[in-house]
């Protein structure tokens, strides 16, 4: 059986990748902070919890022993808006929060990665269209990603990246959406609609897949064409 690692794995996107990847027929696991969440959504799910915090080194190399002992599949979904009691500690958290999360993680299981394993990080629109430090920390990963693709690349390893739009049914926003906001976000699109966190979760599901083995160093969006992929 394939095992998969899903970091932020307890909640909105992070869940639904993991719902689908065990629908799929893989063994696993979901990490995150907070544990009473991990373990709810584990049990709901049928994957197993982790908990860990991803920006912490130290932590990440206890979870280790937890974690599996070879892994065909990583999703680095860690990350969100993440707040400061300034410019710089704003920025150096939403940066730790979106970067330093999947880094960490990629690399601590980079030694226990099968051949033909997958490697997928969640991105943002904002990566390409601006949005101050979570913008910029997004646009990072997409960097990072194209370098880990030619690093990983000669033992078959793919490395992509998922960049959502606006997707609903998540903790992002933190109930600061307003009505006119979400009908400008959705007026954006093409096909008049919001995403769903299901929305991101096939796309990941593909990527992750035996048959995606030819895409790699790449970014795809789940926007609904509010930001073409040209």
């Amino acid at each position: 059986m394939r095992t998969a690692v899903v970091t932020g794995g307890g909640t909105g996107i992070g869940r639904a990748i993991a719902a689908e990847l065990v629908a799929r027929g893989l063994d696993v696991v979901i990490t995150g902070r907070r544990e009473d969440v991990l373990e709810a959504a584990a049990a709901e799910i049928g994957a197993r919890a982790v908990a860990f915090d991803a920006a912490d080194p130290d932590q990440v190399d206890a979870a280790l022993a937890e974690l599996p002992s070879t892994v065909d599949v990583l999703v680095n979904n860690a990350g969100g808006l993440a707040g400061g009691d300034d410019l710089k500690s704003q920025w150096l958290a939403t940066y730790e929060a979106n970067v330093i999360t999947a880094v960490l993680v990629t690399a601590a299981l980079e030694p226990r990665f099968a051949e033909q394993a997958r490697v997928v990080t969640i991105g943002s629109i904002a990566g390409r269209r601006g949005g101050g430090s979570y913008g910029a920390a997004k646009a990072a990963v997409e960097a990072w990603t194209a370098e880990l693709a030619f690093k990983l690349g000669g033992r078959g390893i793919t490395a992509n990246v998922v960049s959502p739009g606006y997707i609903e049914d998540t903790e992002f926003f933190g109930g600061g959406m307003t009505d006119q906001r979400r009908q400008t976000l959705i007026g954006q699109t093409a096909n008049g609609r919001a995403g769903t966190p299901a929305d991101v979760a096939a796309t990941v599901a593909f990527l992750t897949s035996p048959e995606a083995g030819h895409i790699t160093g790449q970014v795809i969006p789940v926007n609904g064409g509010a930001h073409l992929a040209r």
